[in-house]
């Protein structure tokens, strides 16, 4: 036993292996800790569209929204203009104020309502986040409303201000919520499905490239450097398109969501992993195997800045911005896109390529600079041997 101990102890790899699990803990652990602090503080970020049609009560709603809620208030005019900017997630949600609220209200015993549109094509958090907005809204209103129409009722009666406010009280609800759904989500697995995409995706380019990586070395001068690149680029252009096929095969066999269809998925998730594949190549290219250190960092950091798991909206401006420079945020849009339903995924799906294209040309970069050295350093090596 102490044998074996000492044998596994002496050999290299024992210690890298220790060496990444350390780095797991230490990346993870200081990219979660600094990307999700504060989260609960940037509510101010989500933003709510109020389309008020009733210009009576509805515009002193609108006012106290302004002043009161800690959020974001956009005022549209037309309820089709709003339900564009949910789909395309400019808005968190819609609120609408119908053109017969006040009259509504003002029938003895009647009730008016309040139409709230939430978006479930999000992370799960901006549905929580916003049916809980929408029912703390609909219960302020319903108490203004109360103490309103109760006061203009009593106070003629003779019936002092204050007793009319304590009666107010006692009535029951005037105003109530209707809330409805765009872009349902299937249930909870089907909501994760795009963390999903994105950590085994980018995990298994990370640990593809690694092992590519590894050939190259044992293949050593048998092949130039640019033969060698060529070989990696359809073997990721390949592996993507025969990886995609089955993990989108998989995904709608177990039940998964896909709103666009088969083929779409099929060639989205395609397209995420050839980005990843170019993308992960290009620190192993750059560094070696050290280069692991920078794809642990960055699969860390794409998890947090995506989206896929807390909206963008709620992340410091660091984290936000970084994400618009990492290919796994626009896989989740995409993503969400594909498989609930949303704006189009055409832009996300361009973005990809890009990132993909300008890996692959980055890396082909990296090749020439290696490949001019080695020839600068090879006729000085057979003149030290002269």
């Amino acid at each position: 036993m102490l044998r074996a101990l000492r044998a596994f102890m002496k050999n290299r790899a024992t210690w890298t292996g220790i060496l990444a699990a350390f780095m797991f803990q230490l990346v993870f652990g200081v990219v979660w800790m600094t990307g999700y602090d504060g989260v609960t503080d940037r509510t101010a970020n989500l933003k709510v569209a109020v389309v008020n049609e009733d210009q009576e009560m509805g515009s002193l709603v609108v006012d106290r929204l302004g002043r009161n809620l800690p959020f974001g208030i956009v005022t549209v005019d037309l309820p089709e203009q709003a339900m564009n900017m949910l789909n395309d997630r400019d808005v968190q949600m819609v609120l609408h104020i119908p053109p017969d609220f006040s009259s509504q209200l003002q029938v003895p015993g009647g009730q008016a309502s309040l139409k709230y549109w939430i978006n479930e094509s999000n992370p799960s958090m901006i549905k929580s986040i916003m049916q809980s907005v929408a029912s703390q809204v609909t219960a302020a209103v319903d108490k203004q409303a109360i103490a309103a129409g109760a006061e203009a009722i009593l106070t003629p009666m003779n019936v002092p201000a204050d007793r009319a406010k304590e009666i107010a009280a006692a009535l029951s609800e005037r105003v109530v919520s209707d809330i409805r759904f765009t872009n349902p989500v299937q249930g909870m697995a089907n909501q994760m499905l795009p963390m999903m995409m994105v950590l085994a995706s980018y995990v298994g380019s990370m640990i593809m490239a690694m092992n590519i990586q590894q050939s190259s070395q044992a293949i050593g001068s048998a092949v130039t450097a640019w033969q060698k690149f060529g070989a990696r680029a359809v073997i990721n252009v390949v592996s993507a398109i025969v990886i995609a096929l089955f993990a989108a095969s998989l995904i709608l066999m177990l039940g998964g969501q896909a709103n666009s269809g088969f083929m779409a998925l099929w060639g989205f998730l395609s397209l995420i992993l050839m980005s990843f594949m170019f993308f992960a190549q290009l620190f192993l290219l750059l560094f070696g195997f050290a280069g692991m250190l920078f794809n642990i960092t960055a699969l860390s950091a794409q998890l947090v800045s995506s989206g896929a798991m807390v909206p963008r909206e709620l992340l410091s401006g660091f984290y936000r911005h970084l994400g618009d420079w990492l290919p796994a945020t626009y896989a989740v849009e995409g993503s969400m896109n594909l498989l609930f339903g949303g704006s189009s995924p055409a832009g996300p799906a361009w973005l990809l390529a890009a990132f993909a294209a300008g890996s692959l040309a980055l890396g082909a970069v990296i090749t020439a600079l290696r490949s001019d050295t080695g020839r600068t350093n090879a006729p000085a090596a057979e003149t030290k041997l002269a």
